[in-house]
């Protein structure tokens, strides 16, 4: 009887992964075809998703940035380029290629402090013998405890000063282009006779700049440091057993379909929020003579006033909810690694030392996923406020009519191409 391709890849995923024993266990058997076979399927369709997302995405920023040039071009006089990365790239590129050489020299420390633990379990707790011999050298038990431990130690030393390090001068090139990127607002504003007063430039300068500009520490060294990190950890449960690595990525497909449609919302609330703000300031700016004028203003100013709290309560409510799927979907990983791992352990397919390993390793292996969702936020709502700025510096900011019957006009070009991208 010729075997079917369906019963050949079942085959073969068994043989790779050892797992024929385990075919007794309907249920476990079950959960590990989910695990073995259906993770890498599904998580490369989300990449395909979210690869074809971005494509449009980046169609729709080109067009949109084709359209805004002309009335842009005030702001590129003054230093504000075309997109945030590219002006801090222009501003910071040497210290830029220090943060990246720093955080790629963190990952060797840190695959240190997850491998140790497993071998002073494994070797010096657990060890069979009360002699260990390494090459040449022999250890006692304790003494080999002792020499692991304080190895682990100056590990965790290491990749702990090479975080503070980074952090550090991660605050300092943000430092830096916050003092340059004010003075290029205040300069544009001088410059292009921007309506308003100081009633606008004060709250962009003081506040607006800060986010934006603090931007540039992380711009290009957080995805590279986060996405390190995640390899580094996924690299080394994958060596631990195939299975758990791949248990730990069983969520991610899950995430990556969630949290990207939740924070497009948030940032649809907060480029309202954005030009809600300015137009509020622009209000409380002007001086009307008229006492019916005056009126007007008042009912004007409390509507303003109404509609931010409403943006603001929105975007809390998203921003919980978000966090709170996020926060399910990685403490859920931990049932199947206790599920799968513990089993393996009794069929002493991994030692307990791999799967304490791993557990540890998978404490740290939601932060740099978090990390790294928290960046594209911090990113997408950073390029939305670098884009207000850029029409404030201009003077194309969208101007509200003083009258009876005004609406606040929220929704621009930018708004109305991004609503549209999947």
């Amino acid at each position: 009887m010729q075997m079917s391709f369906i019963d050949w890849l079942h085959d073969c995923g068994h043989a790779a992964l050892e797992l024929a024993a385990l075919t007794s266990s309907g249920f476990l058997h079950a959960v590990l075809h989910v695990v073995v076979y259906g993770t890498p399927v599904i998580l490369f369709l989300s990449l395909i998703w979210i690869a074809f997302a971005l494509w449009a995405r980046v169609k729709a920023r080109r067009a949109l940035r084709g359209s805004l040039d002309e009335d842009l071009h005030r702001a590129h006089a003054v230093g504000l380029t075309d997109g945030i990365f590219k002006l801090i790239l222009r501003r910071t590129r040497f210290r830029q290629a220090i943060l990246l050489l720093v955080a790629a020299a963190a990952m060797p420390t840190l695959y240190l402090t997850l491998e140790i633990p497993k071998h002073i379990v494994n070797h010096a707790i657990a060890s069979a013998t009360k002699v260990i011999q390494i090459d040449d050298i022999a250890f006692t038990q304790v003494q080999f405890l002792v020499v692991l431990c304080f190895l682990y130690l100056a590990s965790l030393l290491a990749n702990g000063s090479i975080k503070y390090w980074l952090n550090v001068y991660q605050g300092r090139v943000g430092e830096l282009l916050i003092r340059l990127l004010r003075l290029m607002v205040y300069r544009g504003w001088r410059r292009n006779g921007r309506p308003g007063g100081q009633a606008q430039l004060i709250p962009i300068i003081v506040q607006e700049v800060e986010p934006v500009a603090g931007f540039a520490g992380e711009a290009f060294v957080t995805p590279v440091f986060q996405g390190g990190t995640f390899l580094t950890l996924l690299t080394f449960m994958l060596l631990q057993d195939p299975v758990l690595g791949g248990a730990a990525l069983m969520m991610l497909p899950i995430q990556l379909a969630v949290i990207p449609p939740l924070q497009r919302r948030i940032n649809e609330l907060n480029r309202t929020r954005v030009r809600e703000v300015r137009r509020l300031g622009g209000l409380l700016g002007e001086r009307q003579p008229l006492p019916e004028a005056g009126l007007r203003q008042l009912r004007l100013l409390f509507s303003s006033i109404r509609h931010i709290q409403e943006l603001r309560f929105s975007i809390f409510k998203k921003k919980f909810l978000m966090k709170s799927a996020i926060n399910f979907l990685n403490n859920l990983v931990p049932f199947f690694f206790y599920l799968i791992g513990g089993y393996l352990v009794i069929e002493g397919k991994i030692s307990f030392g791999a799967l304490v390993a791993v557990l540890a390793a998978h404490k740290d292996f939601s932060a740099p996923l978090r990390e790294l969702l928290m960046y594209y936020q911090v990113t997408e709502d950073v390029r939305v406020r670098y884009r207000e700025m850029q029409r404030f510096v201009a003077g194309v900011a969208v101007q509200h009519p003083l009258g009876p019957d005004c609406e606040p006009a929220l929704e621009v070009k930018a708004t109305a191409a991004m609503s549209s991208i999947p």
